[in-house]
């Protein structure tokens, strides 16, 4: 008997067939922009690491956020500058800083069309660069810092942030964080915990749009060490006992074992950073024609899908959904 030959090519020859069977789409749905917000400038600011990206006005971010929500991007995470630095970082937490004065106008800007996401740390307003409370040694006390980000949830939401993202990666911050927007009234606001954040060396153009300098030392006594995923998801276990209606796994596409492996484990949405790094990797190779930019940027991005992520943080997200139709 002469059986069938198994071709798998069959499914392969056409376009909509490749469509019809695909077993991971990357859809607008899946993208939330990062964008940034500097404090005393009048027209927005080139990130010269970051070809495309500009930290913003306030005017002009209403502008960004509204042309997102016609492209039909569900979701934006806003990372502030502010034109003043200390050793607590206390402009976070500043009923008139930059993040929620932006939080306030976006909010009557686009209500509930769009989910506002505000980055819940403390590096972008220290002057030493680091992620929470220096003690006298240089390292960070993890609980002095807690105090900090509990006032800064409370800010956050109060301006109109449906979602408070803390990615100081220190023990407790989640239950911390928790604790604190309850007790203030602001138990409908979630909050998307960095639970899996590693030291990666794909942090650098991030850190020039955020002005960030670490004066001294470096992060590495509290985000991931790269060399460990078991730990990673530790941490990620740990947050969603702590309350994290969300949690994500950074960087993306250099930690995919790390998206499966907690993508296994827990059932709350999960998200992935395509961090900087990244994003700008594919960008001077494509402005230099070495590679197609966008193929690469959706086989990367469908890539973190594909891992398992539910929704991916990217500084591709407008152009991907004007590739995508959204």
């Amino acid at each position: 008997m002469v059986f069938p030959q198994h071709r798998p090519r069959r499914l392969r020859r056409t376009a909509a067939l490749r469509r019809l069977v695909a077993e991971t789409s990357l859809r607008v749905d899946d993208l939330v922009a990062p964008l940034f917000v500097r404090q005393g400038i009048d027209e927005p600011q080139p990130v010269p690491s970051l070809p495309g990206v500009v930290q913003h006005t306030v005017a002009s971010l209403r502008g960004e956020v509204q042309r997102l929500r016609g492209l039909g991007v569900p979701a934006l995470i806003l990372f502030g500058v502010p034109a003043r630095k200390d050793a607590e970082g206390s402009e976070a937490w500043n009923p008139d800083g930059i993040v929620q004065v932006a939080l306030r106008e976006l909010r009557e800007e686009v209500g509930d069309d769009v989910v506002l996401m505000a980055d819940l740390c403390v590096d972008e307003y220290t002057d030493h660069g680091h992620c929470g409370i220096l003690r006298a040694d240089g390292s960070v006390d993890n609980d002095a810092t807690l105090a900090i980000y509990q006032q800064a949830a409370i800010a956050q939401a109060a301006a109109g942030a449906h979602v408070c993202a803390p990615s100081g990666m220190m023990d407790g911050q989640v239950a911390a964080i928790r604790s604190a927007l309850d007790g203030a009234g602001h138990a409908d606001a979630a909050i998307l915990a960095y639970a899996a954040k590693y030291a990666s060396a794909l942090y650098g153009p991030f850190r020039d749009a955020v002005d960030v300098t670490i004066r001294s030392g470096d992060r590495k006594g509290y985000q991931q060490d790269w060399r460990n995923a078991r730990e990673g998801l530790s941490e990620v276990l740990a947050d969603v006992a702590e309350g994290a209606d969300m949690v994500m796994v950074k960087p993306a596409v250099t930690y995919l074992d790390v998206i499966a492996r907690t993508r296994a484990a827990v059932s709350v949405p999960l998200g992935a950073y395509h961090v900087s790094g990244e994003y700008a990797m594919i960008a001077a190779a494509a402005q230099r024609g070495w590679i197609d930019g966008p193929a690469v940027a959706l086989e990367q991005l469908t890539a973190v899908k594909r891992a398992g992520a539910d929704f991916v943080l990217t500084y591709f997200a407008a152009e991907m959904a004007q590739t995508l139709g959204g």
